[in-house]
């Protein structure tokens, strides 16, 4: 990888990657290393070198050569945005993808602009995160009994990945899903990209799903998920718009309206 990028093994913080870390080049191989991962850990680790996608790979990297002007003495993550927080939470968020100079830069999903911002000023509000804001991975924040991840880990164009990459990208939700379900109570689902991109996961993460037709998103949309086998209790899926500076600038999302999804989400949670 290009010493223009954060390099795995070269100390950024909270890289969770080492130079001898796997790197998937296909989707096949994404199945075989999202599969053969031992646990959140080591699966966050192989997520942030994966090189599966190449439109993907262009662009991050690029986008992390040119930059933005207000950025443009900073060094860019560059790479895939493993999933990061809790590694046995009793709540996930789960988003459509890193924002080209959000996470990107930063190394960490949700970070570094302003739908981070609103995320986790509501977080922190309701308990769930330490401080009110995130700039970037390292920067003390810490999540309460919640976990963050992506559908798709890396920037995409014009935030829209394509089919084919969200299904490339699909095996790491799927696992790092397994890896922490047993302990999960509540998802929420941040647009409706990520909504219908996590019922694939749910299903191979063994949750009892309602009969067709697929639940439609919505804001407030609230299903309850069968238990999972060996466990006895359901888990509370909800929906809540995404914190996209459209959606905030718009009055489309308020702070009280992601309060309220993620107070439920606590009580849920229990």
């Amino acid at each position: 990888m290009s010493e223009r990028f954060i390099a795995p093994g070269t100390g950024w913080p909270g890289d969770p990657a080492t130079q001898g870390t796997p790197v998937a080049h296909d989707a096949d191989e994404v199945r075989r290393l999202a599969a053969g991962a031992s646990g959140v850990g080591e699966l966050a680790a192989r997520e942030s070198v994966c090189r599966a996608c190449p439109r993907l790979v262009e662009w991050r990297e690029r986008v992390a050569v040119e930059k933005r002007r207000a950025h443009a003495d900073e060094r860019y993550w560059g790479r895939p945005i493993p999933g990061w927080g809790a590694d046995e939470p009793r709540i996930l968020i789960v988003g459509l993808a890193p924002a080209a100079h959000g996470g990107n830069r930063t190394g960490r999903i949700f970070t570094g602009d302003r739908s981070g911002d609103w995320l986790f000023a509501s977080l922190h509000r309701v308990g769930l995160a330490a401080r009110p804001e995130s700039t970037h991975a390292g920067d003390g924040q810490r999540l309460i009994g919640t976990r963050v991840m992506a559908a798709v880990r890396c920037a995409p164009p014009a935030n829209k990945p394509t089919p084919e990459e969200r299904d490339t990208c699909a095996p790491w939700l799927a696992h790092e899903l397994i890896a922490v379900a047993d302990h999960v109570r509540a998802i929420v689902v941040l647009g409706g990209y990520g909504w219908q991109a996590l019922w694939p996961a749910l299903r191979q993460a063994g949750y009892a799903l309602p009969p067709p037709p697929r639940p439609a998103f919505g804001h407030g949309a609230e299903v309850t998920l069968g238990p999972r086998p060996g466990t006895g209790h359901p888990t509370h899926l909800l929906g809540c718009y995404h914190p996209s500076q459209q959606n905030t600038f718009t009055g489309r999302v308020t702070e009280d309206m992601l309060d309220t999804v993620f107070t439920r989400a606590k009580a849920a949670a229990g």
